[in-house]
């Protein structure tokens, strides 16, 4: 009796162990698949997950931030109000980015030293519609300092150094230009029959006696430098004439290391009507009036002036200026 009782014991724990026993083999086939490589194995792998999820994000930004693609000048930023549509609204002065140092400083027509052009444009919007912001303007890069009056003497030889100075830019631009794209072709082909002129004075520093004879013995090296400048100055709009804003790049930086810069633009301006013409423009550099054509490379067309606007604040600005060698001197000669 005890033997049959042991022998069905025996068959209901073989029966009981079956299942245990087959749950390893079935466990295994669940799991193999799920026992992958840790991510980053696969470089397939990790590539296309790096590369769909970004993408992802950057719709769901566009199609969330109605600020993305909405612009707004400089001392504004974009806010989306309740409606979920992009505005401009005036800059907190102190959400700025940190200064890095004195040269990223500007002097405003208030005479008073902002800590960057950041600073300065979004002071100006929130003075917008007053008096005194509509004054306020960016005067010139750097600290304000004292700048001394110009005098008549001064500014007669202020365009003597400033011609030499466009046109030796223009060959050091050429000198450079490789494959930089920093001249066109057709301005190439002018500068290069400058450079290869023998008679052409060298960069040096130049007394006004020689650089007033230069000009007349080689008045026709001095044509197209002058052109050129002022197409690079024409760019918002490209419209034949300079505004303030247009005029910003290159005054700004000038002002600092020539006292007589700020008089000489406002001489230009014939007419007073807080533009400069082309036909201005060469008649403050003593190119002979001629019926101007228009150059296909500076996009502009007509001569019509453009209706009066306002003066503003600079909006771009450039890195170098004539004179850089002679800016820790007296500031009174940079070209």
């Amino acid at each position: 009796m005890r033997a049959w009782i042991f022998f069905l014991l025996c068959l209901a724990g073989k029966a009981l162990a079956a299942p245990q026993e087959a749950l390893p083999d079935e466990t295994e086939v669940i799991e193999d698949p799920t026992t992958e490589e840790p991510v980053g194995a696969n470089p397939v792998q990790v590539e296309v997950g790096e590369f769909e999820e970004p993408t992802e994000d950057v719709e769901e930004i566009v199609a969330e931030n109605p600020c993305q693609n909405h612009h707004c000048k400089h001392g504004k930023v974009c806010e989306v109000d309740d409606n979920n549509s992009p505005m401009c609204v005036c800059q907190d002065p102190s959400s700025c980015p940190a200064t890095a140092g004195v040269f990223e400083k500007v002097c405003g027509t208030d005479n008073k030293t902002y800590d960057s052009s950041c600073h300065f444009f979004a002071t100006k919007c929130t003075l917008e519609g007053t008096k005194k912001g509509h004054k306020l303007h960016l005067d010139y890069i750097g600290p304000c300092k004292f700048i001394p009056a110009c005098l008549d003497t001064e500014l007669t030889e202020f365009p003597l150094r400033m011609r030499d100075w466009l046109k030796n830019v223009l060959i050091t631009l050429y000198e450079r230009d490789e494959d930089n794209n920093l001249l066109t072709e057709k301005q190439k082909l002018k500068v290069k029959k400058i450079h290869e002129n023998e008679k052409r004075l060298e960069a040096g520093d130049h007394t006004v006696e020689l650089l007033a004879r230069d000009f007349e013995k080689n008045y026709n090296m001095y044509i197209f430098p002058v052109h050129w400048q002022f197409g690079q100055l024409d760019q918002h709009p490209i419209d034949g004439y300079l505004s303030h804003t247009e005029l910003a790049p290159l005054r700004a930086p000038l002002i600092p290391m020539e006292h007589c810069t700020t008089r000489f633009f406002e001489a230009c301006d014939l007419d007073n009507d807080k533009y400069i013409a082309l036909e201005e423009w060469a008649s403050c550099f003593g190119i002979k009036e001629r019926k101007y054509r228009v150059e296909r490379e500076w996009g502009w067309e007509g001569h019509q002036k453009a209706p009066q606007k306002p003066r503003l604040g600079m909006n771009q600005c450039i890195t170098a200026g004539p004179g850089e060698g002679k800016a820790g001197e007296s500031g009174e000669r940079g070209l």
